[in-house]
């Protein structure tokens, strides 16, 4: 179980997948919770930067311009698995910006 926890979580998010993805996906595969966790963590800013290759291959690195496309973003990242925290991260720089347009 340790090596296919290993395993799984290296291929599944070089795949572009994030850590409660994965998590899911080892629970309905009968791995135990204490394995799921001990493979998932890695550091937090892996995990941004995997985030942010996602988002730059399918987003082209466009910021969203309105709050329908920040909406579309954040739906798409969260189905991958990532975290409210991570996805923010990637989108935080605009949000400022967005929030003063369509207010």
């Amino acid at each position: 179980d340790l090596r296919f926890a290993e395993n799984f979580v290296y291929w599944r998010s070089k795949k572009g997948y994030g850590p409660h993805r994965i998590a899911a996906e080892l629970q309905a595969r009968g791995i135990a919770d204490d394995v799921i966790a001990e493979k998932l963590s890695v550091p937090a800013d892996v995990w941004l930067a995997e985030i942010h290759k996602v988002w730059q291959k399918h987003f082209k690195g466009k910021q969203p311009t309105n709050f329908k496309e920040r909406a579309k973003q954040i739906r798409f990242l969260q189905y991958r698995g990532f975290t409210r925290e991570q996805v923010d991260s990637v989108l935080l720089n605009k949000d400022a910006e967005i929030e003063r347009i369509d207010v």
